[in-house]
């Protein structure tokens, strides 16, 4: 097991919407991509608490509680050391875009900011960092208020207000403060100058102003506010800035198993969240971001062709994403081997994100801006895509590694593809093979009524001719190929609810998937379920999954991708998907819940 302090769910989240950074509840950070998410590790102690690298300030208190929050609607995380003897807390964030603009520093950097708030209190602080995956150890120089960190291609400079010496590969500070009394580091670029105390003041305050102001857009007045709008505020962060892009997960290789080899790198985006993205932000009334990521999205439709097809996932810039190699120099999280980075599925053929792509861009047609031609055009090609293949196996949605099959949920999703495309053309009046388009989704209905139920218990099954289920058959209502209250849907349910569910966790499937070993309760899929409740008409029963649902977030409000059986954060993290289907869930069964909240937008 792991030290309790540094379990995955004992984490916040900071970051400056191009990269983000894990803090432990004992104030270490002990995870930083750099300069952008998907660049490698610069603290990676989450991942290897011997070599990683982390940057540490820990006072000297005896047996202190430790405590984490947000500061009210921001990203600006506060961790706090309580004990008999004094308390103190660190105020982390990295700047806002918009709080670098009005501070006329352009470099980007990471800003920590000690206070005490009772006794008089001494702490220790160490920022080691391990560059290139902790492949690299930096040189340690003294430069004019701080220290320089340089790497073989990556320098850093670390100030602070308390005195740095320059260590072997480390720098570190010990310092007393009393009561009211505060200290800060500045760790950023190489171009990074030198801060003072009121520098570091205003772009903190001008940071916690612009998560505010962001926040203060929402639309939601519904049940679980707060919780929402964490949830958008971690969707928000998880946003690139620059590309309009949404990582699924702000880590890489950390277990879906302790000690297991379900360790995948998630810094990278995935087609088919375009659909939960543009669902999420624009029920929340944030209708820039859903476009912006819809823009990103249409730049890699267009980019496609014949040669080169649309793939499920991207770098979070559009190219390419990296290979999957292992690091075996480190030890990884709770012993859980081989550390990975890249994603070897950007080569599965995965049919659902026609699906999901296609519904994202009649969302925001219908609540948007009109397609152009130009993108018209290629949205033809890709349902012609979709009507050539969608009889072929693939890897589906959980991105098996064993041989490809015949899933329900991709058969579903290139209906989706085609319905959408159809009631684009007729709404727009687009041109459109009509008659054939609407033959060929009619055909994927026939199939999957014919061919993908239970031979006995006639329920809808994952695979063709198979008898097993699975956690995605759940997306079926929620994309409106079949009835919420069909009689087989309802059959369907309840036999998830059976065999897939188990108190409050949902599990993607029960049967074997080309791996060693198993893997935690999906989150995703406990708040699917919860809206396919709600959708049916069982309003209590959602109210208590949603509930539990929300009960498996951390104390900060964060989701991680799984849990295992006691409810414990498993998984890359925060988790992206996660927090879309739980803004889904929570925005549906407000409003059935409460009539009254009903507005004009209608999923």
């Amino acid at each position: 097991m792991v030290d309790a302090l540094r379990t995955i769910g004992d984490h916040g989240v900071i970051g400056d919407l191009e990269t983000a950074a894990l803090v432990a509840r004992d104030g270490t950070i002990d995870y930083l991509c750099w300069p952008a998410l998907d660049s490698p590790s610069v603290f990676a102690n989450l991942l290897d608490d011997e070599q990683g690298g982390a940057f540490t300030i820990t006072p000297e208190l005896a047996a202190p509680r430790h405590l984490q929050l947000y500061v009210p609607d921001t990203n600006v995380l506060v961790t706090r050391w309580i004990a008999l003897d004094g308390s103190a807390e660190v105020v982390d964030l990295m700047p806002h875009p918009e709080a670098r603009q009005r501070s006329g520093c352009d470099a980007r950097s990471l800003i920590r900011k000690v206070t005490v708030t009772s006794g008089r209190v001494t702490f220790r602080a160490r920022c080691a960092p391990r560059f290139d995956y902790a492949r690299d150890t930096p040189e340690v120089a003294a430069v004019d208020g701080g220290v320089r960190f340089a790497g073989r291609l990556l320098a850093m400079r670390l100030y602070a207000s308390a005195p740095l010496d320059a260590g072997d590969a480390a720098a570190e500070a010990r310092f007393t403060l009393g009561k009211g009394e505060t200290a800060w580091f500045v760790l950023g670029d190489d171009a990074l100058p030198p801060p003072d105390a009121a520098a570091v003041d205003l772009q903190i305050d001008a940071t916690a102003q612009a998560w505010r102001a962001w926040q203060a857009r929402s639309t939601y007045t519904g049940r679980w506010r707060e919780q929402v709008l964490r949830s958008a505020l971690v969707l928000k962060l998880l946003t690139s800035a620059r590309h309009g892009s949404i990582a699924a997960a702000a880590t890489f290789s950390l277990p879906e198993t302790e000690g297991g080899e379900r360790n995948w790198d998630y810094r990278a985006t995935w087609i088919r969240d375009a659909s939960f993205t543009v669902y999420a932000f624009m029920r929340l009334g944030f209708i820039e971001e859903a476009e912006h990521f819809n823009r990103w999205v249409g730049q890699r439709v267009v980019a496609c062709d014949g040669e080169n097809p649309l793939r499920i996932m991207y770098a979070l810039d559009g190219s390419v994403m990296d290979d999957e190699c292992e690091l075996p120099h480190l030890a990884g999280y709770a012993d859980s081997r081989p550390v990975r980075i890249g994603n070897a599925a950007k080569a599965q053929r995965q049919l659902d994100i026609y699906g999901e792509l296609l519904d994202s861009v009649y969302l925001s047609n219908k609540y948007g801006n009109a397609i152009p031609r130009v993108g018209w055009q290629h949205v033809c090609g890709i349902v012609e895509h979709v009507i050539g293949h969608w009889q072929s196996p693939d890897a589906g949605i959980w991105e098996m590694r064993s041989e490809p099959q015949h899933f329900l949920h991709s058969r579903v999703m290139c209906w989706v593809a085609i319905d959408r495309a159809l009631r684009l053309a007729k709404k727009r009046s687009l041109p459109a093979p009509i008659v054939a388009w609407a033959e060929a989704r009619d055909a994927i209905v026939d199939d999957v009524w014919t061919h993908f139920r239970h031979p006995e218990h006639g329920y809808f099954v994952q695979t063709r001719g198979g008898t097993e289920l699975d956690a995605s058959l759940l997306m079926m209502p929620l994309v409106r190929f079949v009835s919420s209250t069909d009689p087989v849907w309802l059959q369907t349910l309840d036999a998830i609810g059976e065999q897939l569910c188990d108190d409050g966790l949902v599990y993607r499937y029960r049967g074997r998937d080309g791996l060693e070993g198993e893997e935690g309760a999906f989150t995703t899929c406990t708040f699917w379920y919860a809206e396919c409740l709600a959708r049916a008409g069982r309003l209590a029963d959602a109210h208590m999954v949603l509930a539990k649902g929300v009960a498996y977030a951390n104390p900060l409000g964060l989701f991680a991708e799984e849990v295992d059986v006691r409810g414990l954060p498993l998984g890359n993290f925060p988790q992206a998907l996660t927090h879309l289907a739980f803004i889904s869930a929570a925005f549906y069964l407000d409003r059935q819940l409460d009539p009254s909240r009903r507005t004009l937008w209608q999923p």
